[in-house]
This record gives C-alpha cells, sequence and structure tokens, in this order.
C-alpha cells in the first residue's frame, strides 16, 4: 500500500494550535494515549494491524520541509519560536504500542513528553480509517458511492435545498482516505463565489495539508485534551475548575487570537461558571460537540445576554455528528440570533454505502494521573479507572451545590 500520511501538515490545525501552548506553557507534561474502536462488529485482521504499523512507521520518518514551516509562520498566531521547533521535531516510533491484543483486534497506545504525543493522535486515526477500508471492501466501490454522494451534497447547496451558511471540513480522523478527503474539499470549496445566491459556503478546513494545498483557511483552536491535561493533569487543581484553567492558560498565549473554546469537557453546566465575562469577552465563540445543539445555542445566547454580551457578535460553532440537513435546522434556528458556523467530518469525508468507523484515540493519562471527560451526551468519554470517573463527578457536583463561581 502506499504511504497514507505523506506530510507532517496533514494533521487538524488545532494541534498546532494547542502545541504551541505546551511547548510554551507545558513542555514538561507527559501523556498516555489509548485508541478505541466502538464499533462492535469491526474486527481488525493481523494483516491490517501489520499495514497500519507499516504505516506508521513511514509517518514517523517524515520532517518537515521548509515551503511547510514557511507556510506555518504565516498563520498569525504561530510564533517563530514554535515553528524553530517544529524544525527539529520528529514522531518517534519508540512511543508507540502496536498489537492485535484487543478485543477489536487492534491495540494501539502512545506514550511520551504531551509534546509528542498529542502530534500522533489525527495521523493515527487516518491511517487506521484508510487501512480498513481499502483491506476490508472493494475500495474502488467505496469510492465510486463517495463521488455519488459527494455530488449529491453539492447539488443540495447549489440549490439552496439546504442553506447552511458557513462550514469547514472536519473530516481527517475518519475520512475513508486521503484521496476521497481531497476530493470533497477541492469540490466543495469550488462552490465559493461561483454564485452569490448560494447561501452556504465552505470557509475553510481542519487539514492543514488541504488547507495549504487548496487555499483554503486552516481552521481549529481547541479539542478536548487541553481542558483535560491543563486541568487534571496538575495535581494541585481540583479538577472541577479545568475548565478555568486551561481558558487562562490560552488567554496567556493567545490573549484574543484563536478564540473558540470548547464547552463540554466537564459539561457544559459546569463550563458556564467558568465563562464569565471576562472570558466570555475575550473569546469569540463558543464550540458544541455533545448535547442535543438546539438546547445548547440557546443557553449559550441567554448566557451572553446575562452577561451584557449581544450574541450577535459571537460565534457558535456546531461540530457534533453533523450532516447538512441537521446543519441546516441548526443555522435557521439562529441564523438571526448569532453567526453560526459548522464543523462537518464524518458525513463529509467517509459518506459511502458501508457504516463508518467509529474509532477515536483519546488522553487517558497525564503525569502519572487518571484524565477523563464528562461530556454532554453520554458514552462519549474514555477513562481507564472508573473509581477516577467517580471522583471527577464528585468534585463537579459539589462544586455545582457549594460554587456560585
Amino acid at each position: 500500500m502506499e504511504p497514507i500520511i505523506t506530510s507532517l501538515l496533514e494533521t487538524d490545525l488545532y494541534k498546532f494550535s494547542m502545541g504551541q501552548a505546551i511547548y510554551h506553557l507545558f513542555p514538561s507534561y507527559s501523556t498516555t494515549w489509548t485508541f478505541k474502536c466502538r464499533n462492535k462488529d469491526v474486527h481488525f485482521t493481523p494483516e491490517m494491524v501489520e499495514e497500519i504499523r507499516s504505516q506508521i512507521k513511514h509517518y514517523c520518518d517524515l520532517r518537515f520541509t521548509e515551503e511547510e514551516l514557511k507556510y506555518l509562520s504565516s498563520i498569525k498566531w504561530l510564533q517563530p519560536s514554535y515553528v524553530d521547533f517544529l524544525r527539529l521535531w520528529r514522531p518517534n516510533f519508540a512511543d508507540f504500542t502496536i498489537s492485535d491484543d484487543a478485543e477489536c483486534g487492534l491495540f494501539i497506545e502512545t506514550k511520551g513528553t504531551w509534546l509528542n504525543t498529542s502530534m500522533y493522535e489525527i495521523p493515527t486515526l487516518a491511517i487506521v480509517n484508510e487501512v480498513y477500508f481499502r483491506m476490508q471492501y472493494d475500495y474502488d466501490q467505496l469510492l465510486e458511492s463517495f463521488k455519488k454522494r459527494l455530488s449529491d451534497k453539492k447539488q443540495a447547496l447549489k440549490t439552496n435545498e439546504l442553506t447552511i451558511g458557513n462550514f469547514s471540513e472536519f473530516g481527517l480522523r475518519r475520512r475513508l482516505s486521503a484521496e476521497a478527503q481531497d476530493l470533497a474539499v477541492m469540490e466543495l470549496s469550488e462552490l465559493n463565489g461561483s454564485d452569490k445566491s448560494i447561501g452556504s459556503v465552505c470557509v475553510g478546513t481542519s487539514n492543514v495539508y488541504l488547507a495549504k494545498k487548496h487555499h483554503l483557511v486552516p481552521v481549529g483552536t481547541m479539542a478536548h485534551e487541553w481542558i483535560m491535561c491543563v486541568g487534571q493533569g496538575n495535581h494541585k487543581h481540583n479538577p472541577a475548575y479545568s475548565n478555568w484553567y486551561a481558558l487562562d492558560a490560552w488567554v496567556r498565549e493567545y490573549g484574543v487570537l484563536n478564540g473558540i473554546a470548547l464547552t463540554d469537557t466537564l459539561s457544559t453546566e459546569c463550563f458556564l461558571r467558568d465563562f464569565q465575562l471576562t472570558y466570555a469577552t475575550l473569546f469569540s465563540g463558543v464550540r458544541q460537540d455533545s448535547g442535543d445543539p438546539i438546547e445548547w445555542g440557546n443557553r449559550m445566547i441567554e448566557h451572553y445576554k446575562s452577561l451584557g454580551i449581544d450574541p450577535k457578535t459571537k460565534t457558535l460553532l456546531f461540530s457534533d455528528n453533523l450532516d447538512f440537513v441537521r446543519a441546516d435546522k441548526i443555522y435557521n434556528t439562529f441564523k438571526d440570533k448569532s453567526r453560526v458556523a459548522f464543523g462537518i467530518g464524518t458525513y463529509i469525508a467517509n459518506d459511502t454505502d458501508v457504516e463508518p468507523l467509529n474509532i477515536v484515540m483519546k488522553v487517558t493519562d497525564c503525569n502519572g494521573m487518571d484524565v477523563a471527560k464528562i461530556s454532554d451526551t453520554d458514552g462519549k468519554g474514555m477513562c481507564k479507572n472508573p473509581d477516577y470517573v467517580h471522583y471527577l463527578k464528585r468534585c463537579i457536583n459539589w462544586r455545582m451545590t457549594h460554587d456560585e463561581g
């Protein structure tokens, strides 16, 4: 099989955004990341495991080119010190443990510095996806069904059958293949400006490599790992205040730049205790990644209003399990109340005649301590130690009943 990851830019932008903050503020932190396949009927064969191992080895041989570093330097919040670090940085295959010792037939875990292991998540998941679909199915048939569905999506947007405003492609980690994602980003971005009557615009992609290739905006701020590690990786912190520690560190690094806050790491209810006037003013918006999007949007609008902030000056970014139909409903609910944007992943990058994989790779340990998230949807968290999850929930419950923020 040809190499799947061919550039170190082929990751989501928020890995660089978080990477710079880790480099400057938490360079000594160490983490463990664990792979999980949530599809109960999926099994990876020994041949797949060997191909995945080979592909990850190839990824670990890559280096940033000067052209790629120049491109990263053009992103206004990435500083020369971090770009110079990336000039020297390389993935380390010794950080990986890969075997067939798992119920699904594939075990992957990475251990090392947070600077290193954070960068492995997205390329690893992209590799696992593409190996699985190429070796399990007739890939050419899958690609044809992908192209047909992509054509239908374009037609729905061109005719305004569905109107979703600004959206970005977020599908790298669960894409059918590099070829399919490239095609989707290219064709959807070609609609931009072609007809001013079209009510939907593909403004960017989280895949930095494709953003560079297709002259789109690379999109991405922070992920759950940021709140989990900053808030729970320091043993002196009360983990119920993880959002405050994470937001404070982000503002120290970026000020008013690069500011979309993720609300659901410890539940949105807990997040709002810390997202008071200062942070709500500094951050340009918030991202929804679990729970009911309509309820969440209404709650965020009311929260902004309670702080005396006009919600129309802020962005509600929706990114949880979206397709164009769901996005159309959300957009038409909030378009007159706030700025609305979408990050749409699997539905764009892996929509075929077969069910996509539901795979994740999550941070499960930081500095020798368990970490976890308590999202707005049951089952989205991943922690090796149930006792720690109970402890975290108790901390959050105590705060919600005793501390008004």
